[in-house]
């Protein structure tokens, strides 16, 4: 018994030792070794929409550039400068922060650790700081694009649309877009908008069951089309018209993809293409073409999926029509870069 006692000791304990001994994270100070950490504002990674399309171009990194990647998930708005400097005092080539709200302590952080190139995602540069850029979209242009679509699918002649916070610059630019388009296409057409009204950051994109209650007063009111914007909120919003037999449009990618509980009713998504985009700058820091200031990212509109067969070719040629005069600039938005 006692040697059988003795046996199990040393099992154990080289248990721990190969455990102590298992992989571990690369030196991302070597020059041969590309880091790439991401920080998300107070969304999960997993978000189905924002941060997750930002994931996605970091993992692309991962595959065709052979770079090591880590994300950290903010819980706290006090805690950016802390979880950003995780990754640079780990001497991280490149670091992605998420978010319109992370911008003042991305640029302090460029400004602090000069060697390491910060990619910040929806945050407009005022200035030019050499080492960071930002990686922005025309919402606006995406959101006419939906709006548009939603006025000439409306069967009752109204449409809805819920939001996280209009402090956030690019959320209001979908609102605004998506109310543009709608009068673009028919000024009689009756607007549901609203935009959440917490007072901080913390709960406006991660409240699901207010973006779903407030879907289902909107179609109680008669809109049988709903636009959701802004991440989980967003999500409970387009998840919940469509629970409610009206049509949900999503935001941000292709969310036929990543909302299976609204693909049934899913018309279309406003697209940002935040995973090209973020691939694409992440490249720039890799081939030692990265550029300061301010990076245009590519908007528009997804296919119709299982509704396809329910939009008439009339509207799919106006809104490839619309689409045209959009890229080409014959046709304005009319949305200002921000809230007046």
């Amino acid at each position: 018994m006692k040697k059988f006692y003795a046996l199990l000791v040393v099992l154990l304990v080289a248990a721990m030792i190969l455990a102590a001994c298992g992989p571990s994270a690369p030196d991302c100070s070597k020059p041969e070794v590309f880091c790439v950490g991401v920080v998300t504002d107070v969304g999960k990674i997993d978000d189905k929409s924002f941060n997750q399309s930002a994931w996605e171009g970091v993992k692309q990194a991962e595959t065709d550039l052979k770079a090591y990647v880590q994300y950290i998930e903010t819980t706290d708005s006090k805690d950016y400068a802390k979880n950003i400097a995780t990754f640079a005092d780990a001497k991280y080539d490149a670091i992605v922060t998420v978010g319109f709200a992370l911008g003042e302590a991305t640029v302090a952080a460029a400004k602090t650790y000069p060697d390491i190139k910060f990619i910040g995602v929806d945050q407009f540069q005022a200035e030019v700081v050499p080492n960071v850029v930002g990686l922005i979209f025309p919402e606006d242009q995406a959101g006419f694009l939906v709006g548009a679509l939603a006025a000439q699918m409306t069967k009752t002649g109204k449409i809805g649309g819920v939001f996280a916070t209009d402090a956030v610059p690019p959320v209001w630019r979908f609102g605004e877009g998506y109310r543009a388009g709608a009068m673009y296409i028919n000024p009689s057409v009756e607007l549901f908008i609203v935009y959440h009204n917490d007072v901080g950051f913390d709960k406006t994109f991660s409240d699901p069951e207010w973006g779903a209650s407030t879907a289902k007063s909107q179609i109680d009111k008669g809109a049988d089309v709903v636009f959701g914007g802004g991440g989980k909120t967003g999500n409970g919003a387009v998840i919940g018209a469509v629970e409610a037999s009206a049509m949900g449009i999503g935001v941000d990618t292709d969310q036929y993809f990543t909302l299976p509980e609204a693909q049934k009713g899913l018309l279309s998504s406003a697209m940002k293409l935040i995973t090209p985009g973020v691939f694409d700058l992440i490249k720039t820091v890799k081939d030692g073409t990265f550029a300061g200031g301010n990076f245009n990212g590519a908007v528009g509109y997804a296919p119709f999926h299982d509704l396809d067969a329910s939009v008439p070719a009339e509207v799919k040629a106006k809104m490839e029509e619309i689409n045209k005069a959009i890229l080409d600039g014959s046709l304005q938005t009319g949305v200002p870069p921000v809230k007046p």
